[in-house]
């Protein structure tokens, strides 16, 4: 056996210690983080940057925001083919090599801000690159993290990742804000090299894992199939998250309660808080008991939203949806690991992944007409008729 089969070998062992588990998640986080960062960054300043420097329409500016999103969903099955047959290494810093791209590309087209027709074009080219990074760097980290660490911790792995996706993408927002104020929108472009330079660095020492070249590889269609009832659970699951991100300030200046900051500042601590103390649960428990339990208190979250009488009961429900939507993710994940082997791995998460992606991109729309035939209090039934169904389609699949 080779050196570098024995290092695998043992990252791949069930009993990997603690310090090795912390080096490990580590280095994923923070590699993780810095990706999302620059998508946060990004958020926060090209709205912005599209309609007032470049004097384009809403319409435009949808299109600059959602393109990346189109392109990670559309590339979910490709980066999970590249993750199981080329490595979880390669796809990692493939991924992370089109950030640095994407920061180039988003340079450039600052610098053309006289030509707005040609600084749209490279926006749109870079949203497009920025989606396929995505899904590339998200595939392979967990991927990575997972192979190292042992199926086992899958659940730990997924919910970390998901905690540096998150964080990134709160801080970068606001980050990038300031920054655009107070040293120019260049210099936010140009923190996104850096930053893919730091998550670049946080992986570079970690093992590789081994590829099995002679595996026979399941078609995409059929992974789908055998991960449907999780993916199913995980759409249906996300949509009270969607109506929060999408309703909750409508909702809030429809009744008049003023400044909706604290609720998505209540519902994104609860959502990390109950990440970081329950990480072990999805492992512990079992994927199938915490989804469901994560799930009621989802439905009752998204309930108390839909009567809440005051901006107290509001923030409650979005509290509970928070604590809620936390675990759905790798409660689901850690059933999906189980059910594929080591070697279809990043297929499968990945197409788990465009479940995800999927149920965003519909329950925005979706909502909105619910919202335009009666009022907002409706959104937030229909989140809760949502998780019912999740929970419908876990009782379904339990055994399949």
């Amino acid at each position: 056996m080779t050196t570098k089969n024995k290092i695998a070998s043992i990252a791949l062992t069930p009993t990997a210690t603690d310090k090795h588990f912390t080096r490990v998640i580590t280095a994923i986080i923070i590699s993780v983080f810095a990706i999302y960062l620059t998508i946060g960054m990004t958020l926060g300043v090209l709205p912005g940057f599209v309609k007032s420097d470049l004097k384009s329409g809403n319409l435009v500016v949808g299109l600059v925001i959602g393109l990346q999103s189109l392109a990670t969903l559309l590339t979910r099955a490709y980066a999970g083919k590249i993750t199981d047959t080329i490595g979880a290494r390669t796809s990692t810093h493939r991924g992370i090599s089109m950030v640095m791209l994407c920061g180039l590309l988003y340079i450039t087209a600052a610098g053309w801000g006289g030509n707005p027709s040609l600084a749209l074009g490279l926006l749109l080219l870079s949203r497009i690159v920025h989606g396929i990074s995505e899904s590339m760097a998200v595939t392979g980290t967990l991927t990575w993290g997972i192979g190292l660490l042992g199926a086992q911790k899958s659940g730990k792995v997924m919910t970390w990742n998901g905690i540096a996706m998150y964080a990134g993408i709160a801080i970068g927002a606001p980050l990038a804000i300031w920054m655009k104020n107070t040293i120019g929108i260049t210099y936010v472009f140009a923190a996104i090299l850096l930053l893919s330079a730091i998550s670049w660095l946080a992986t570079i020492r970690l093992p590789d894992l081994p590829v099995d070249a002679a595996h026979i590889r399941t078609p995409f269609y059929k992974v789908v199939g055998l991960i449907a009832g999780q993916g199913l659970g995980l759409a249906f699951s996300s949509i009270g998250f969607a109506c929060i991100s999408s309703f909750i300030s409508l909702l809030f200046a429809a009744r008049s309660w003023g400044d909706p900051s604290m609720a998505f500042i209540t519902f994104g601590a609860c959502y990390v808080l109950t990440r970081i103390f329950c990480s072990s649960f999805p492992d512990k428990y079992g994927g199938y008991k915490v989804a469901l339990v994560s799930l009621t208190v989802q439905v009752a979250g998204q309930l108390l939203i839909a009567f809440s009488s005051s901006r107290i009961m509001a923030i409650l429900g979005c509290s509970l949806t928070g604590i809620g939507f936390s675990l759905i993710f790798p409660a689901l994940g850690v059933l999906v690991v189980k059910k594929v082997a080591p070697q279809m791995r990043g297929t499968a998460l990945g197409a788990y992944a465009a479940f995800f992606d999927l149920s965003l991109g519909l329950a925005g729309p979706i909502a909105g007409i619910i919202a335009g035939r009666f009022n907002y209090e409706a959104v937030y039934l229909f989140g809760a008729i949502s998780c019912l169904l999740a929970i419908s389609v876990l009782f379904i699949y339990k055994n399949k």
